[in-house]
């Protein structure tokens, strides 16, 4: 495994720009976990847990790079001090640990984002939950979006809707000349946590809906709205005003673009494109794309201002409704520069880390560490350690 692990990052960043990529196997689970932090030059790191099957590890410590680098851009898009970076559990099958085997994963998660000493705040992603936080919570102070009851902002999926609602009108306006969504027709493909959010949000704008998910399930709440419920391979060729992908990534590709029968694609799925390339295609065929780093930006920015920044929710409704504003100024630049909204987005991200860098007074991250992950001193000693080690470890003197 270790050899694998070795292979797996020399494969995947030759020319890294992240901080730190560490990848450690729980001692309790015997799973490994790839944290990887991309940026902190606008503050500590956020990003979520994801807990998933990959088929090997390469692919588990691409997931991570990926995801790290897309969260600096949504952090520093979305306006807050935070950096970018992401934690992922590889799982050896599809079925994901219950009971003890959980609890036993999430500790060891736990103790791996404590070994990082306040450089990488975790939340839940794919495979992860509020209550999971709780449950690593009970290991670090650097973890966000536990349940209310516990001291926490709760689920942030309602957040990450509102959010895509906001953006939505901003697409609907510079797609069709007016943010208006009533009457519009929007294909939302995929209808879990945030998916179900956006669908009834849209419907009470008066909106017509195209809906589906893989879990069949989910059709009673298309017969609740009345939306029109589509085959999950049918769903890309829908014709329909707006496309909004709210499942996993990797939704667009040379494959499925010439597809596409909409005029505009905005949705909180992360990692819509398969590769930057993508982008261009979609914009060869004139189909407007939201970049998802900013339409899914919600959720981060009420956590975040909820836990770490203390802010109301007044507030907080103010900065979620300011995603229609970002994607506005990403659209304008795309537009004014003839290049595409994803160079646009990751321009105006790459400026505002620019910035941040230099102001290094803002950065409240403390020195980066080299441990591996172990228990935290208020508990007591354990009859074995909380790794088995450091797998691998890599990482630079500073941001990318």
């Amino acid at each position: 495994m270790t050899v694998a692990l070795e292979q797996a990052l020399s494969l995947n960043i030759p020319n890294p720009s992240d901080e730190l990529v560490q990848v450690v196997r729980g001692s309790r689970s015997g799973l490994a976990i790839t944290v990887a932090i991309h940026s902190t030059a606008l503050g500590p790191a956020a990003g979520g847990c994801r807990i998933a099957h990959y088929a090997d590890p390469a692919a588990a410590i691409a997931d991570a790079l990926r995801l790290a680098a897309a969260m600096t851009e949504k952090n520093a898009l979305a306006g807050l001090e935070n950096g970018g970076a992401k934690a992922v559990v590889a799982l050896p099958t599809a079925a994901r640990p219950v009971g003890g085997e959980r609890t036993a994963l999430l500790h060891d998660l736990g103790d791996a984002i404590e070994s990082l000493g306040g450089r990488y705040i975790a939340g839940p992603d794919v495979g992860s939950s509020p209550v999971d936080m709780s449950v690593i919570g009970s290991r670090t102070t650097h973890v966000c979006c536990r349940p209310v009851e516990d001291g926490g902002s709760g689920d942030s999926s309602l957040h990450t809707a509102r959010g895509t609602l906001a953006a939505l009108g901003a697409a609907a306006d510079e797609a069709f000349g007016s943010p208006e969504l009533a009457g519009r027709t929007f294909g939302v493909i995929g209808l879990g946590a945030v998916g179900a959010h956006v669908a009834r949000l849209l419907d009470r704008a008066g909106a017509r809906l195209v809906v589906t998910d893989v879990n069949a399930a989910t059709r009673s709440l298309a017969e609740e709205l009345g939306a029109t419920w589509v085959d999950p391979d049918d769903a890309l060729t829908a014709e329909v005003d707006i496309l909004v992908p709210a499942a996993l990534g990797g939704l667009l590709t040379a494959r499925t673009v010439p597809l596409l029968r909409c005029a505009a694609i905005a949705g909180p799925a992360n990692n819509q494109l398969d590769e930057p390339a993508t982008a261009r295609l979609l914009a060869a065929r004139d189909i407007l794309w939201a970049p998802d780093v900013v339409v899914s930006s919600g959720g981060v920015i009420h956590a975040t201002g909820v836990e770490l920044r203390q802010e109301s929710e007044e507030r907080l409704t103010q900065r979620i409704q300011g995603i229609a504003a970002t994607l506005r100024q990403v659209f304008h630049t795309a537009r004014t520069h003839r290049t595409t909204p994803a160079i646009a987005a990751r321009q105006l991200a790459e400026q505002r880390v620019r910035q941040g860098r230099s102001h290094p007074t803002r950065t409240a991250a403390p020195p980066l560490t080299s441990r591996a992950a172990g228990p935290m001193e208020s508990e007591p000693p354990t009859s074995h350690a909380t790794t088995k080690g450091v797998l691998t470890t890599w990482r630079t003197t500073g941001a990318e």
